[in-house]
């Protein structure tokens, strides 16, 4: 795993940094901040303060406005702020000449991903995923934010004659990028044979953006271990499991979380953890309906599985944290005809939208419930229709897992 120099330690201060464009308003830009500063906090970090700037484009030297910059500078030196962190990919030049001018660390939204990505990778796959994915993103900015790169193998016996340093970097970083590849290649051929092995079973994938509750889920219908918890991207590694539901068995798979702006080096280096998304034959799209931008978190979800070309696949929409919902939406005063009439009309909205293919759940609650309570019940049975209608049309031979 890279050592990067501009990896998040734990408990530094940092000052947010989003741009307002025209399509794009402050309200907008304010979650953005708000999911950006949740990635921050999962990471390591505490956010002091927040700068938004409204351009038609970045700035090509700076990516905000000279002006923009020196606020930020000023608040920077005055409160000790460690690290600034910008909602927008940064080039390596922008990254260098902002350093130059704050004097203190600065990273953009892709850097900080991949900083949690590292953090969170425990096995072998996940962590050469994320090492591939840090070469990558390195890679095009070596020359605009070029710092000797020592720790990634150079030095003594590495430069060759009449190279530059810069070139040397470049050669070192492209050779790890070649074997990482190499070595993900023979890790992708095993997962390959054992879900080959796996292909007598129905093969249902839970999906959804990063911390809606698809590990809870998990845990509730598989009754596995699989780790939870209110950060982002708290699973990287897919979990697979035999789950039976009234005698028909089928293999139920947690993937990683999608995100908005997810850096496309993540996507391509994931790929054959995503494979279980391309490969299932049901997909479980978790969407946290408690979450002020929801709707457009299920957009970036569909569009992302538009992109691996499994957006058409049967899918069943679960609506999670229905709880939170209705605390944040009705008041102690309002009648429960009214709240009933608003509940009913959103379901009837998205049962609309999903062609009947919607249920609203409080994953939590349900947990807490005893077995048998109509939440998991509902859950199970929808869940079960799916995967006994997927066995007559893939394996209409095997008659014991129909009814």
């Amino acid at each position: 795993m890279i050592d990067k120099k501009n990896s998040i330690q734990k408990e530094e201060t940092a000052v947010l940094v989003g741009m307002v464009r025209q399509d794009q308003t402050e309200q907008q830009v304010q979650e953005y901040l708000d999911e950006l500063a949740f990635l921050a906090e999962t990471a390591g970090a505490i956010t002091v303060k927040r700068f938004t700037q409204k351009l038609a484009h970045p700035d090509s030297r700076t990516f905000v406005g000279k002006g923009k910059l020196e606020e930020i500078r000023k608040y920077v030196k005055d409160k000790d702020v460690r690290v600034v962190i910008f909602d927008d990919e940064l080039t390596g030049a922008q990254i260098n000449n902002i350093e130059k001018e704050l004097e203190v660390k600065t990273i953009d939204r892709s850097d900080l991903i991949l900083d949690i990505f590292a953090s969170r990778a425990k096995t072998a796959q996940a962590k050469a995923q994320v090492e591939l994915a840090q070469y990558q993103y390195i890679l095009p900015r070596l020359r605009g934010m070029w710092k000797h790169l020592e720790r990634l193998g150079g030095g003594i016996g590495t430069r060759g004659p009449g190279e530059s340093e810069i070139e040397t970097d470049r050669r070192i970083v492209r050779d790890k990028i070649s074997l990482l590849k190499k070595r993900l290649a023979e890790i992708d051929k095993q997962a390959f044979t054992q879900r080959k092995d796996r292909s007598e079973f129905i093969r249902v994938a839970l999906v959804g953006y990063t911390n809606v509750g698809k590990s809870t889920i998990m845990n509730l219908l598989s009754k596995r271990d699989v780790f939870a918890e209110n950060k982002l991207f708290a699973t990287l590694d897919t979990t697979t499991g035999k789950v039976v539901f009234e005698n028909t068995p089928f293999l139920l798979s947690d993937t990683v979380g999608f995100i908005r702006k997810l850096p496309h080096h993540l996507v391509e280096s994931f790929k054959s953890t995503l494979d279980e998304v391309r490969e299932a034959d049901i997909l479980l799209h978790v969407v946290d309906i408690s979450h002020p931008a929801y709707e457009e978190q299920l957009g970036v979800v569909n569009k992302t599985l538009q992109e691996l070309n499994a957006f058409d696949k049967p899918t069943l929409t679960i609506f999670n944290k229905m709880d939170l919902y209705e605390k944040q939406t009705f008041d102690e005063w309002l009648e429960e005809s009214t709240k009933n009439e608003i509940l009913e009309d959103l379901r009837e909205r998205w049962n609309n939208e999903t062609n009947g293919q919607a249920v609203f759940i409080s994953a939590t609650e349900i947990k807490n419930q005893p077995a048998g309570s109509q939440g998991i019940e509902l859950l199970r049975k929808r869940i079960l229709e799916k995967v006994r209608e997927m066995y007559r049309v893939r394996f209409p031979y095997k008659t014991e897992f129909l009814y």
